[in-house]
């Protein structure tokens, strides 16, 4: 099981909260996890750790359709932060749309962090979304 320091889910979905938060518990030992409805407070939550020096969440669950601001507009704004630590980001969607995918694809080729791209529902939480690579014996 991998020890990671903090991990933010942001979705507007108690549902998809729920299921993420219970299948972490399988794979991920955290103290620190935080839960946000939309992409500004997680902005604002990031943003204050950073200024203060405390830990930066190393997983980023993160909704793509939710309200004030959505996960493209979270993106935008974090990497404008130029955060030198690594953070492994879930992009999850429900969103059958292939712009979508697009999209994602674009931002991975200038996005400093993992980005990974998941669609819901999420049926597993695998070593990959937590920035664990299994190495085979």
């Amino acid at each position: 099981m991998k020890t990671v320091s903090c991990i933010f889910i942001v979705d507007d979905d108690p549902i998809t909260v729920f299921g993420i938060k219970k299948m972490l518990k399988s794979v991920a030992n955290c103290d620190d996890i935080q839960i946000f409805q939309n992409g500004q407070e997680a902005y604002e939550a990031v943003k204050l750790r950073h200024e203060q020096g405390r830990p930066i969440p190393e997983v980023i669950f993160l909704d793509i359709n939710m309200p004030i601001m959505d996960g493209w507009d979270f993106l935008e704004e974090i990497i404008a932060l130029d955060i030198n630590e690594h953070i492994v980001i879930n992009m999850i969607t429900s969103s059958i749309d292939p712009l979508d995918y697009e999209k994602w694809n674009g931002f991975k080729d200038r996005c400093p962090y993992t980005l990974n791209f998941k669609n819901k529902p999420i049926f597993k939480i695998d070593s990959a979304d937590l920035g664990c690579i299994n190495v085979a014996s």
